[in-house]
C-alpha cells in the first residue's frame, strides 16, 4: 500500500518537476499563434477553453487502456508501480507532449507527416498505412468492448444483444467523426472525463480506508507473480500501455493541438493529461493488486479463477458496485463504456484527417469528409464481423493491438530524437533517445517471442533486447553528424 502512495507523489513530483525541464527544452512561445486561430475551419480547427482541451485530452487517450491494462498489469506484481511511474514521467508524458507540440509548430499536422518530416517520405508511405490500420484496430476494440459490457447489461449477454449495440455505437461513430468536434466532443467529452476521474479517486478514497496490510510492496519482491501471462520484460511494457506509454497517444494530439489557444497550455494539457492518466493507471494497479493479492476476492465473495483473472471488466464491475454500489454502477456505465467508445470515435476521427491530410483533401465540405470515412469504417466493420463471429477474435484482435500501439510509439520516439538533435545543441536528444531505445527493445521481443509472433524460446529476450538497443545506439551515432548539418527552427 506504501508503494502505491509513494508512486502516487512522484508521478505529481515528475509534472512539477521532468514536465517543467520538458517544456523549457521545447520553449513555447506565448506571443505564437497556433492552428487553431492560423487556421480555424470551424469544423476540426476551433479554439477552445483550455479546461475543456484538457478533458477532451484525456478522454481521447484514456479509453479503457489506464483501467484494463493496470488489472492485467497488476498481476505480475508491484513492478507494474515502478514501470508506471517511470514510464509516465520519463517516457509517456514526453511522448505526448512533445509529439503534441511538434504538430502545434507544424501547423498541426498529424503523426505520419510529423514522422515524414523527420524521418524521411518512405517512413511516412509506411507509417501513414500502419497508423491508419492501427487506429481501425482502436475502432474495433473500442467498439466491441462497451457494445458487449452493455449486452450484458441490457441484452443478457446474448450474440445479438451484442450485434444491436456495435450497430448503435458504429452508428454514434459514423456522427461524431464526421459532425465539427466542438459540437459533439466539445460538450459532452468533458462530462464523461469528471465520470473517469470521480470513479478513480472514489476506488482511491476506498482503498484509504481499506487500507490492506497484505498488499504486494515494491521492496518485498519484484519476482513475477503472474509466470502464465509471460515474462515480466517485455509481457508487462505490453500490457501497461495506456497509464505509462502508449503510441495512441501521439495520434490524438494533433486533434487537441488543433484547438489550443497558446502554445504555453501544452505542458498541462499534453503531460499533464498523461500524468492524470497514469494516477487513474495506479489506482486500479492498487485495486486490482487488492483484489489478486490482499483477500479483496474473498472478502467480496468472489471465487478468482484463471478466467475471472483476464477478465478486466468484470473485476471493474465486481469492485465498483461492491465499494460504491448504485452510485457505482454510473460510474462503471460513464466510465468504462464512455471512455472506449469516446477513444474509439476521436480514433477514427484521426484516422479521417490522416488519411485527407495524405490526399490533400479540405475537409470543410461534408461530401469530402465522407469520401473519406466511408471506406474506413468499411473495415472497421469487417474487424468487428472478426470479432464477433470468432470466439477469439477479440482477444486476438486484441494481442496485435497492443504490440501495434508500443512500435507506434517506437516510431513516434525516433522521430522526436531527430527533431530535439536537430534543434537543440547539446545531448536534449537523450530524453527521448533512451525511452526510444527501450520501446524498441520492448516490441522486438516481444514480436520475436511472443505466441502471436516468432515464438522464439524466452531464453533470446536478454540477447535480443540489448543486441536492439546496441544496434540502434550505433545507427544512431554514426547518423548524428549528418542529422545536425541539418537544423530545424521556428
Amino acid at each position: 500500500m506504501y508503494s502505491f502512495l509513494i508512486s502516487i507523489a512522484l508521478l505529481i513530483l515528475g509534472y512539477l518537476f521532468y514536465g517543467r525541464f520538458v517544456e523549457k527544452v521545447f520553449g513555447p512561445d506565448p506571443a505564437r499563434q497556433t492552428p487553431a486561430l492560423t487556421k480555424a475551419d470551424g469544423i476540426d480547427y476551433i479554439a477552445m477553453p483550455s479546461w475543456k482541451v484538457f478533458m477532451i485530452q484525456l478522454l481521447n487517450i484514456a479509453g479503457t487502456g489506464p483501467i484494463f491494462g493496470a488489472i492485467l498489469g497488476a498481476q505480475f506484481g508491484p513492478a507494474c508501480y515502478i514501470w508506471i511511474v517511470v514510464g509516465c514521467i520519463f517516457g509517456g508524458a514526453v511522448h505526448d507532449y512533445l509529439s503534441g507540440m511538434l504538430s502545434v509548430r507544424h501547423g498541426g499536422e498529424g503523426l505520419p507527416g510529423l514522422i515524414g518530416f523527420y524521418l524521411g517520405s518512405k517512413t511516412k508511405a509506411v507509417m501513414l498505412a500502419f497508423s491508419v490500420l492501427m487506429l481501425m484496430l482502436v475502432g474495433a476494440v473500442f467498439v466491441y468492448s462497451p457494445a458487449k459490457i452493455l449486452g450484458d447489461l441490457v441484452g443478457g449477454g446474448t450474440n445479438t444483444a451484442v450485434l444491436v449495440w456495435v450497430f448503435v455505437v458504429l452508428a454514434y461513430y459514423i456522427v461524431a467523426t464526421l459532425v465539427p468536434i466542438d459540437k459533439i466532443i466539445g460538450k459532452i467529452y468533458p462530462v464523461f472525463a469528471i465520470a473517469l476521474i470521480l470513479m478513480a479517486v472514489s476506488l482511491m478514497v476506498c482503498m484509504l480506508v481499506v487500507f490492506p496490510s497484505g498488499m504486494p510492496e515494491v521492496w518485498g519482491s519484484l519476482a513475477n507473480r503472474a509466470p502464465q501471462n509471460g515474462s515480466i520484460f517485455p509481457c508487462l511494457f505490453i500490457s501497461v500501455a495506456c497509464g505509462a506509454v502508449s503510441g495512441f497517444h501521439a495520434t490524438q494530439t494533433p486533434l487537441m493541438a488543433r484547438c489550443m489557444k497558446r502554445e504555453t497550455l501544452g505542458r498541462p494539457i499534453f503531460y499533464g493529461a498523461m500524468i492524470t492518466e497514469g494516477l487513474i493507471a495506479l489506482i486500479w494497479a492498487a485495486v486490482a493488486s487488492y483484489f489478486f493479492f490482499a483477500g479483496g476476492a474473498e472478502s467480496m465473495g468472489i471465487e478468482l479463477t484463471p478466467a475471472l483473472a483476464s477478465d478486466a471488466p468484470s473485476i471493474v464491475s465486481i469492485v465498483s458496485k461492491h465499494w460504491l454500489g448504485a452510485f457505482g454502477s454510473i460510474l462503471v456505465l460513464l466510465g468504462v463504456v464512455a471512455a472506449p467508445i469516446t477513444s474509439g470515435d476521436t480514433a477514427l476521427r484521426s484516422a479521417r484527417l490522416i488519411v485527407a491530410d495524405a490526399l490533400h483533401l479540405d475537409q470543410k465540405p461534408i461530401g469530402k469528409r465522407l469520401a473519406v470515412s466511408l471506406p474506413i469504417f468499411a473495415v472497421t466493420g469487417l474487424l468487428l464481423c472478426f470479432n464477433i463471429m470468432n470466439a477469439q477474435g477479440f482477444g486476438i484482435i486484441w494481442r496485435y493491438f497492443g504490440w501495434a500501439n508500443q512500435t507506434l510509439s517506437v516510431f513516434t520516439f525516433w522521430a522526436l530524437t531527430v527533431f530535439l538533435a536537430r534543434y537543440k545543441k547539446g545531448l536534449y536528444y537523450l530524453i527521448t533517445l533512451i525511452p526510444g531505445c527501450f520501446m524498441t527493445a520492448v516490441c522486438f521481443t516481444f514480436i520475436c517471442t511472443a505466441k502471436i509472433g516468432l515464438n522464439l524460446p524466452d531464453t533470446t529476450i536478454p540477447y535480443l533486447a540489448l543486441g536492439v538497443v546496441a544496434l540502434n545506439l550505433v545507427l544512431f551515432f554514426t547518423a548524428l553528424p549528418k542529422i545536425r548539418k541539418n537544423p530545424v527552427s521556428f
